[in-house]
């Protein structure tokens, strides 16, 4: 979960760019394969990555899919200049955020306040504190206790059972719960002050596990 200092999922190692280069003179012929090799290349990554913002294996493929879906029905592909792999990663927490603000907006009693802001003017700066606090998730999760951190990981983030992962690691469940309980309030602690993280946290214990 935690990066390595320095580390980000849009910083392109040379074989992406040798891929990537490889993609885009595909695109120049059939574009339908480029998008298919983007698609093998990119979407294990993007779901991950997702995850880290939705906490739902589910809702990040759900996510992910639309996104390609979106950029080959609308020809995205052909506006990209640079990175294929910025505009799709870029493209993740974009549609992150408008997943999480529309949750919220539903369930939150800030919705009244939420409607009111303007969405044209504090757009830029909701994206900024939504990436501090992505940030800021990551650094908890990273101070976790290595069983602790290695539970909690593969059930938000891979989208793992209980059962499945005290089969894995040889745990009993109880202890798994135990894990993912002490993870969440980990969490809840660290990020009282962040009331968007802190009213998604308040039903992750009644999702499924």
């Amino acid at each position: 979960m935690a990066h390595r200092p320095g580390e980000s999922e849009e910083t392109e190692p040379v074989t992406t760019l040798d891929s990537e280069l490889f993609i885009r003179r595909t695109f120049g012929t059939d574009p339908k394969k480029g998008c298919e090799l983007l698609f093998r290349l990119y979407y294990k990554p993007m779901c991950t990555h997702a995850t880290r913002f939705v906490y739902s294996r589910e809702i990040a493929e759900d996510l992910v899919a639309d996104i390609f879906y979106n950029f080959w029905n609308t020809q995205a592909f052909s506006q990209v200049q640079h990175s294929y792999r910025a505009y799709l990663f870029r493209s993740v927490r974009n549609r992150a955020y408008n997943y999480l603000m529309n949750e919220l907006k539903k369930n939150d009693p800030l919705e009244s306040a939420l409607q009111q802001e303007s969405a044209s003017s504090d757009a830029p700066e909701r994206m900024m504190q939504f990436e501090e606090l992505y940030r800021k998730v990551d650094e908890l999760v990273g101070t976790l206790p290595p069983q602790c951190q290695k539970v909690f990981i593969m059930n938000r983030f891979e989208g793992k059972k209980n059962r499945e992962i005290a089969d894995e690691l040889h745990l009993s469940i109880r202890t798994v719960e135990t894990h993912i309980g002490k993870a969440l309030a980990t969490l809840r602690s660290g990020l009282k002050d962040s009331w968007m993280w802190m009213a998604l946290l308040a039903g992750m214990t009644d999702w499924p596990a």
